[in-house]
């Protein structure tokens, strides 16, 4: 379970995170909504301990990353925006480092890289260099890398961006696997309809602050709207004019 009690964060004058509060729930896909600006990416790093809140806290499974990097890492999966994959090493060997890097070794590793290798239709660059990947192929290294160690608590940011249809059907399996092990999912995407699909709950961030949780059902009754999209673009724009 992740827990995000009141978190802020600011950079000098601009005030990007100023209230976010929100439960993400074992067995249960989190989905988090916001226009560009509305500080979902900096409540993104401060849940994986990238930036440390200004005020408020995260907690993963107890741990607070702020404090207790290395405890919340272990069980906490991170997939940002920003992929940082070694381009002088090949795909096989990027997954196994972030592996080894969580305690990883030997048959174990083996197997698990063999098994991201099968899911996510890797076979035919886990033995290249990153270096000259399209942005689907390093994509799909970044999300074994991102779960190799079989983690209780995943963050993904925008998964599938730049992948093909096949390996986003796989990867939209694969996040639907992770629900059904009991995980905590936190997806965050434009992709209203993967959303729609995916998510058991969703948190709509705007202006840096939460201004609705809650079912797609939940938000078009709200709302008045049919849609997901439709009910998400009336609650960003109704916050904007209070």
């Amino acid at each position: 379970m992740i827990k995000v009690d009141n978190i802020a964060k600011s950079f000098g004058d601009v005030h990007a995170v100023q209230a976010v509060s929100f439960t993400a729930l074992d067995g249960q896909i989190t989905g988090l909504l916001g226009p560009n600006g509305a500080g979902k990416s900096t409540t993104i790093r401060m849940m994986y301990g990238l930036l440390q809140p200004d005020r408020g806290r995260v907690d993963v499974d107890g741990f607070n990353p702020s404090v207790q990097p290395v405890e919340a890492r272990k069980c906490l999966g991170a997939l940002p925006d920003a992929y940082g994959l070694y381009p002088r090493l090949t795909a096989r060997e990027n997954i196994a480092y972030f592996g080894q890097l969580q305690g990883m070794s030997g048959q174990v590793l083996k197997r698990r890289i063999d098994e991201l290798n099968e899911l996510l239709d890797m076979k035919e660059i886990i033995s290249r260099r990153v270096d000259g990947f399209s942005q689907g192929q390093r994509m799909k290294v970044s999300i074994a890398r991102a779960i190799v160690h079989d983690p209780k608590n995943v963050i993904l940011d925008e998964p599938t961006n730049g992948l093909d249809v096949m390996t986003t059907r796989a990867m939209r399996t694969l996040i639907r696997r992770m629900k059904e092990a009991g995980c905590c999912v936190i997806l965050s995407s434009h992709i209203m309809q993967e959303v729609s699909a995916l998510c058991d709950e969703i948190v709509v961030i705007a202006r840096g602050k939460v201004v609705a949780t809650g079912n797609v059902a939940e938000f078009c009754k709200l709302t008045g709207e049919e849609d997901l999209e439709e009910a998400f673009v009336k609650l960003v724009c109704e916050d904007s004019e209070k």
